[in-house]
C-alpha cells in the first residue's frame, strides 16, 4: 500500500487568538509534522539561526525565487519581503509528511491557488470575544497601548476573512481547541485526494471481479 500524500496545513488567526501556542502543541503531538520555515529579506535578529528561524535572502535572490515560481506565497511587509519556499514543502508532501503554515489570510489564499492547492487544509481560529482578544494582548506585556491598538485593527482585518477557510474554530479553551484540531487533521489525512494508492487498489478490485465472472 502506497503512502498517503502530505497536507499543507494552514493555521491562521488574529494576533492573540492562540495560533502560536496551538502550533507548538500540534508539533509536539505529531513529530512527523514539520513547520514551514519562511524566507525573508530582513536581517537576522539576535539569536535567530538561518534555516531554523528563517531562510535569509537578499532582495535580489528573493525576487528571483518568486519569478521562478519557487514561492508558494509571498508578501511585502514593513519594507521587507516574506514568503514560503515551495521546494522543501513539495518534497515533504510527496513523501506523505504534513507541513504546518503559520500565515495570514493573504498567504493562505495564495497557497490555495497554487499548484499544491488541492492538498491544503485551512483552519482559522477566532477569539471568544474582542474584549478577550484585547485582554490577551495586554497580558503579554510586550507592547505599548499604541501598538496594541494597531494590532487590534489588524486583528479585525484578519477576522473579516474568516469565511475563506475550510474550518473555523472559536478558541475558548486551548485543550478543547487542540483536540478539535487533531480530529480535523486526522480526518483530512483520509481524504480521497490524499490517498494516491486508492486508484491502483480499485483497479485491482476490478481485475479480481472480472476474474470471478
Amino acid at each position: 500500500m502506497s503512502t498517503r500524500r502530505g497536507l499543507l496545513i494552514i493555521l491562521s488567526s488574529p494576533s492573540g487568538a492562540g495560533k502560536s501556542t496551538l502550533s507548538r502543541r500540534l508539533l509536539d503531538w505529531d513529530p512527523s509534522l514539520s513547520f514551514s520555515v519562511s524566507a525573508t529579506t530582513r536581517a537576522p535578529r539576535p539569536g535567530e539561526v538561518a534555516g531554523r528561524d528563517y531562510h535569509f535572502l537578499t532582495e535580489e535572490a528573493f525576487k528571483h525565487e518568486v519569478a521562478a515560481g519557487e514561492m508558494l506565497e509571498h508578501a511585502h511587509v514593513f519594507g521587507n519581503f516574506y514568503g514560503s519556499p515551495k521546494g522543501a514543502v513539495q518534497v515533504a508532501i510527496e513523501a506523505g509528511r504534513d507541513v504546518l503554515f503559520d500565515i495570514d489570510w493573504q498567504g493562505a489564499q495564495q497557497i490555495r491557488n497554487s499548484a499544491l492547492g488541492a492538498h491544503t487544509l485551512s483552519i482559522f481560529l477566532l477569539p471568544p470575544s474582542i474584549r478577550e482578544l484585547h485582554r490577551r494582548l495586554q497580558e503579554r506585556g510586550q507592547d505599548s497601548a499604541e501598538v496594541i491598538a494597531r494590532r487590534m485593527q489588524k486583528s479585525w482585518d484578519e477576522i473579516s476573512h474568516w469565511d475563506g477557510y475550510d474550518f473555523v474554530l472559536v478558541n475558548e479553551d486551548l485543550d478543547t481547541t487542540e483536540a478539535r484540531l487533531r480530529t480535523i487533521i486526522e480526518a483530512t489525512r483520509l481524504r480521497r485526494t490524499q490517498q494516491p494508492w486508492l486508484t491502483d487498489h480499485v483497479r485491482a478490485l476490478h481485475a479480481e471481479f472480472e476474474e470471478t465472472r
